[in-house]
């Protein structure tokens, strides 16, 4: 319901209409290719699992899929239904999204049958999502490879946000770097915008170096293997603790006993002394570089106050599309973060002036604060 509210809030704004052509054309932004490939695994996933009458693992993809959606596809694509890509890819993002909410309806009818009608004729202007047929996953790209490196590159932006928080660093403040190393870590290179938006970053380096980074730690299941191995068990655990094993093709040896795979596991561990974490695929170090400059702590508090004038605009009642004038009464460090920035928070809440100053009259008044220290603003907003 949320992914159709956003659809239709915008195409409102740029008059844009859906026809059945909209669900044909090609796609060549690779969010588009992701999210549509995605959606062919769900429709596959989905009929299979109805095939055999299991309700539980039929719901489980879609589920899933949403959140892929609301989560990942319409908040990385929000710039391009602001038009910062250029008109055709807005009408790429348009006509995907389109095509992904239709397609889910038709996926989801039999789970979810009241939403789906109502969703689907609001779309479509057909008679009922229940008369329609069973969508055709073949007519949707299918990329492997594409799909691989995008979850890849979600999986970076987990772990990243993840040491941010750890670290007690806001996801506003900017930080300078990250580093991605391992063997074939660069084939995310294709994402670096996403990572360093999604991570709020300046600049993403590559490392084909892993061991300067981190190291693998072997594992085993001690009560699993505990029956097989017996006395040698002992020796095997002493080898996992002090790094004394070495891989033999797919098997591993610890203290002298060969382990088959499955019975061993390599886990990737960070070198002491930096602020780093391993990506789920095992096969990937993030490395965060969390020195915080005064260039960087002032962009940051230009970034909180961009979103607590995003909050007033929304409580205000004010539409999306509505230009503002906008006050801001601070002081000291936060007043110069302001002014360094002022362009980009005049874009960003798209105010036709920022004065700082006391507020206006007769206009929406709010409050909050910014920056590490937590400095109060004061500020106010009416359409203009």
């Amino acid at each position: 319901w949320n992914a159709l509210a956003f659809l239709t809030t915008y195409a409102r704004i740029d008059g844009w209409e859906p026809t059945n052509e909209n669900l044909e054309l090609p796609r060549n932004n690779p969010l588009d290719r992701w999210i549509l490939s995605k959606l062919a695994g769900l429709i596959d996933e989905v009929r299979t699992q109805m095939d055999l009458y299991d309700l539980n693992r039929s719901v489980a993809p879609f589920v899933g899929f949403i959140d892929l959606l609301t989560n990942w596809y319409i908040r990385r694509s929000r710039p391009r239904f602001w038009g910062e890509t250029g008109d055709a890819d807005r009408q790429s993002a348009y006509d995907t999204l389109y095509t992904c909410l239709v397609t889910l309806c038709q996926v989801t009818a039999p789970l979810l049958p009241m939403l789906t009608e109502q969703v689907y004729t609001g779309l479509t202007g057909e008679e009922s999502v229940h008369l329609a047929g069973w969508p055709d996953a073949a007519k949707f790209p299918q990329d492997e490879a594409l799909t691989r490196e995008m979850d890849r590159v979600r999986d970076g932006c987990s772990v990243g946000l993840s040491l941010r928080e750890h670290q007690k660093l806001r996801t506003r403040l900017p930080l300078p770097k990250v580093t991605l190393a391992g063997a074939d870590a660069r084939q995310m290179e294709p994402f670096v915008h996403l990572l360093q938006d999604e991570l709020n970053i300046k600049a993403v380096d590559f490392a084909d170096d892993l061991e300067q980074y981190g190291t693998f730690r072997l594992q085993v299941d001690a009560k699993a293997l505990g029956p097989k191995l017996g006395k040698q068990m002992k020796a095997v655990l002493a080898a996992t603790r002090s790094g004394d094993w070495q891989l033999d093709g797919d098997r591993a040896v610890a203290g002298g006993v060969a382990l088959e795979p499955g019975e061993f596991v390599l886990q990737l561990q960070p070198k002491d002394g930096i602020t780093a974490a391993a990506l789920s695929s095992n096969d990937v170090v993030l490395v965060l570089d969390t020195e915080v400059t005064p260039a960087l702590e002032a962009e940051g508090v230009a970034r909180d106050f961009v979103r607590l004038v995003q909050q007033a605009r929304k409580d205000a009642g004010l539409h999306v599309s509505d230009r503002i004038h906008l006050t801001a009464e601070v002081d000291g460090d936060v007043r110069a973060a302001l002014q360094q920035h002022v362009d980009y928070v005049k874009e960003q809440v798209l105010a036709a002036e920022l004065e700082l100053g006391p507020a206006a009259a007769g206009a929406f008044a709010a409050s909050g604060k910014v920056g590490s220290e937590g400095a109060a603003v004061s500020m106010s907003v009416r359409a203009v």
